[in-house]
């Protein structure tokens, strides 16, 4: 099955965006994992959740079948990209990760937010609609 908006593309693991949420989700895991920051269980759930919702809201809304569906999803994701970058303002300025890491997180979430608005608005612009799954 082909989405609609996204010709070609018949799984949301051919997805870039969703790829590189896989990407920063893994370094998130691993950052998290160490140190004071793997003891800080509040902030350290709440950054892997956040990541993880990342790639699960691209996947749950290309899987619903529909362009406006989808674009809503985007949405959320961007959001919890959003709340990714500004947990990690928070695990640097709690000192739980360096600068160096701080940067890393940040141009990888900033990255990540400007495709899924690209992707959101590709999505939302397109005449075409996005296939329906009938019920039998």
């Amino acid at each position: 099955m082909t989405h609609g908006v996204l010709m070609g593309v018949r799984c949301f693991e051919e997805l870039e965006v969703w790829q590189e949420a896989r990407e920063l989700c893994k370094l998130v895991r691993d950052i998290t994992g160490k140190g004071e920051f793997a003891r800080d269980f509040g902030l350290k759930d709440q950054m892997r959740n956040s990541s993880g919702s990342i790639m699960d809201r691209i996947a749950e809304g290309f899987e619903r079948g529909g362009n406006r569906e989808f674009a809503q999803f985007l949405s959320i994701a961007k959001g919890s990209c959003g709340e990714t970058r500004s947990q990690s303002y928070r695990a640097f300025d709690y000192r739980y990760i360096e600068e160096e890491e701080l940067k890393e997180l940040l141009d990888r979430t900033s990255r990540l937010c400007r495709k899924l608005w690209n992707l959101m608005n590709h999505v939302q612009g397109s005449d075409l609609k996005g296939i329906k799954y009938r019920k039998f």
